[in-house]
């Protein structure tokens, strides 16, 4: 009867033990697996940042369209690619033309094109002649432009012969009726004549 007791009261102990060990692994958490499943936030995340840069990439464009396109010249002012022209209406000095000119932010004109010249030429009265911003401060054939861009020698525009004086030390365009063309000549710089002012247009 001693040895029924004692088996009867082994089992209890194992049974308990078996059912304790089964609850503590039913209960903890952190025991549980489960199989491996992407993030759901990742697509988003791309397409959050696919959106932003077309957003950017078209700004960027309306930028571009906006600069190239919304851009004007002051008024009375006739437009050539990127530069505003303005013919004047009375006749001064080369020095007076050149302060009339600086004093709206421009410069007398510099042409830099076979193109430019022959929109310029289109815009004038053949019975005037009409100051560049070109000169010979001293007398050395060493021309100048008076925004610094250098002399050209590929494009130029001078009339036949010219310059042919030292001492006449601006430059101006002017019509020939012998030659039926527009030409550069050279004169002496206080003689009255009309001018042209340049300056880069206005972007909006």
């Amino acid at each position: 009867m001693t040895s029924e007791i004692t088996y009867a009261e082994v089992n209890f102990k194992t049974e308990s033990k078996s059912s304790g060990t089964n609850s503590k692994s039913l209960s903890d958490p952190k025991k549980k697996t489960s199989p491996h499943r992407s993030n759901p936030s990742f697509p988003k995340l791309l397409l959050t940042s696919l959106l932003i840069f077309l957003l950017l990439l078209a700004i960027s464009f309306f930028i571009a369209f906006v600069k190239k396109d919304w851009s004007c010249c002051p008024k009375n002012w006739t437009s050539f690619e990127s530069n505003c022209y303005l013919i004047s209406t009375t006749s001064v000095s080369w020095d007076k033309s050149e302060k009339i000119c600086s004093e709206t932010g421009a410069h007398l004109l510099v042409i830099n094109t076979k193109e430019e010249q022959e929109f310029i030429i289109q815009k004038l009265n053949e019975n005037y002649a009409y100051y560049l911003g070109l000169s010979d401060p001293e007398g050395k054939n060493q021309w100048q432009w008076v925004d610094q861009t250098p002399y050209n020698e590929s494009v130029i525009f001078w009339h036949e012969d010219e310059p042919n004086n030292p001492a006449e030390n601006c430059a101006l365009l002017l019509f020939r009726p012998t030659t039926k063309k527009w030409g550069w000549n050279d004169i002496p710089c206080s003689e009255m004549q009309y001018s042209i002012c340049k300056m880069k247009k206005i972007y909006i």
